[in-house]
């Protein structure tokens, strides 16, 4: 097996093999309607469309887990249960699993390391959204698990950072979900775009 050398965020060299590039399953988070379409969409709303679409026709094609999670806001939130905004806006397959969280954490209360440890998954794609909020705490925790993580540039999307106390300026979309990748530090994979990510389903003895 021959190994691949990355760069780290400090510029040493990371090293990894050709299975730690290849994602066993997809997680997509929060890809719910409130946050993707509409005048409270993120920003860049049309270009997670995009890569969230080439990741699910990807991992599709390779017949890897794909596995929705979708956050329960609470009562009058965009993203309260049974709400439009609430709905998932791609729809799962009929073999797809979609789980229910009430944390920013994915794992936290839920049967998703189960699932994936069921399938024999040891390593992941993730997407969605928000980047430095449930994307990343979910990402944090599987890395946690011993999970490998592979991160798009262009599958994750957040929303403006707003001028805070003591002067500070706000922060556009797209410095604050760079930053959300930065503060997930070297363990992560990151690759420059959707299309990057190779899919192959875990092969069983």
């Amino acid at each position: 097996m021959l190994d691949t050398s990355l760069e780290s965020e400090e510029g040493g060299d990371l090293v990894f093999t050709q299975d730690d590039l290849t994602a066993q399953a997809l997680v997509v988070v929060d890809v719910q309607k409130a946050f993707i379409t509409g005048a409270d969409a993120v920003p860049d709303h049309r270009q997670l469309q995009g890569a969230v679409e080439i990741l699910l026709e990807n991992a599709r094609a390779a017949d890897v887990p794909v596995i929705f999670l979708q956050n329960d806001g609470v009562p009058g939130a965009v993203d309260e249960p049974n709400s439009d905004g609430w709905q998932l806006f791609f729809p799962p397959g009929v073999h797809e699993a979609v789980v229910r969280k009430s944390e920013d954490n994915g794992f936290d209360g839920t049967g998703l390391e189960d699932m994936l440890r069921r399938h024999g998954v040891r390593s992941m794609a993730i997407c969605g959204m928000l980047s430095e909020m449930c994307l990343a705490a979910t990402a944090r925790a599987a890395l946690e698990k011993g999970f490998t993580v592979i991160l798009s540039h262009d599958g994750h999307a957040t929303y403006d950072v707003p001028a805070g106390p003591g002067n500070s300026q706000a922060v556009p979309a797209r410095m604050a979900a760079r930053a959300a990748e930065w503060s997930l530090g070297d363990e992560i994979i990151l690759l420059a775009a959707a299309g990057d990510v190779r899919f192959e389903a875990v092969r069983r003895a």
